[in-house]
């Protein structure tokens, strides 16, 4: 079995340890905080350390999985590559364009496995989502549109582009599969000075297809909806929802109307395909363990983490006046 470390058990490491406890070979957890240690208690075969160089230092150990604060992410996937192991970093896993580039660069030469945890990739809602897209049941997509928002948690070090947006951004651009010509993003820092909780996101893509997002702590609304509008039909991931979480609706314009310049529209049917319960972060670990393991394709992997983060700087700069 792949042997593998968890560095990072705040409040995500805890449920990686535990899906990895179950499909490899978990010998390490690490945290700076010696009061994890507890964690460790719950799987017998691990270690615990305080020390990110001793995971380094182990010769039997495959691959490491990040999941620190995300300032320290590009600086430890770099230690963890050049170490000669595999890497799941948390999202984002790196801060910077140039900084995923270098990352990617490292593992490409070393021929490893560098995987962002964007989580919702590997939702079953979302997968269901994609292959309708790729299919071209929806016809022609013309947009998609995310809402993230909820009253709270109100954070101090991260601002609602990062906390929330690299979410919907990941997906927006897997089910688009191209990197936008323009990325302008505005919004407010009302609470905490320097740190915007409300930001509204405009992509445009070389296709003429467009996408929004967005996002906020300061609503009276909790939504995780993502919108997709095609020419033919129309579908809705809402993963608030506990058992339609894609609905499909087939709407679309039809033809000019003779009357006050407007179109008639097609209605149809609106249905819920059966979606898949299986948890999320759990595909995303066996994923990650498959490439480790020599299967799919490592390169994309890396490259979609690269496009995720090239989109968050851009809007990054917009955000700050660029």
């Amino acid at each position: 079995m792949t042997r593998i470390a968890v560095a990072g058990l705040g409040h995500w490491g805890p449920n990686l340890a535990r899906n990895f406890a179950e499909l490899a070979d978990l010998a390490w957890l690490c945290d700076a905080d010696p009061g994890k240690a507890e964690i460790a208690e719950r799987y017998p075969g691990s270690r615990f350390t305080t020390s990110f160089d001793e995971l380094l230092a182990d010769d039997s150990l495959d691959a490491i999985v990040v999941a620190t604060p995300v300032p320290t992410h590009f600086e430890l996937a770099r230690r963890v590559l050049e170490a000669g192991k595999h890497v799941l970093v948390e999202k984002p896993p790196a801060m910077r364009g140039h900084e995923m580039d270098e990352l990617c660069a490292l593992a490409e030469e070393r021929d490893l496995v560098l995987m962002p945890g964007h989580l919702l990739l590997y939702h079953p809602g979302i997968r269901r989502v994609k292959e309708m897209v790729d299919a071209g049941d929806l016809g022609q997509v013309l947009c998609v549109y995310g809402n993230r928002q909820n009253l709270g948690i109100i954070r101090s070090n991260e601002n609602a582009l990062w906390s929330l947006g690299v979410h919907d951004l990941s997906v927006i651009l897997h089910l688009l599969d191209e990197d936008p010509e323009t990325a302008v993003a505005q919004g407010r820092d009302f609470l905490t000075r320097g740190v915007e909780d409300v930001v509204f996101c405009y992509l445009r893509f070389p296709s003429g297809r467009i996408a929004h997002m967005h996002l906020s702590w300061l609503d009276p609304h909790k939504m995780r909806k993502i919108t997709v509008v095609g020419t033919e039909k129309m579908v809705v991931f809402d993963d608030m929802e506990l058992e339609r979480k894609v609905t499909v609706y087939e709407k679309a314009p039809w033809r000019p109307s003779d009357r006050y310049g407007e179109w008639q529209t097609r209605t149809g049917d609106i249905f819920s395909p059966r979606i898949a319960n299986d948890e999320p972060l759990k595909l995303e670990c066996v994923e990650f363990l498959r490439l480790v393991g020599g299967e799919g394709d490592r390169r994309r992997v890396a490259a979609d983490g690269a496009r995720v983060v090239r989109a968050l700087d851009t809007l990054t700069a917009s955000l700050n006046g660029g």
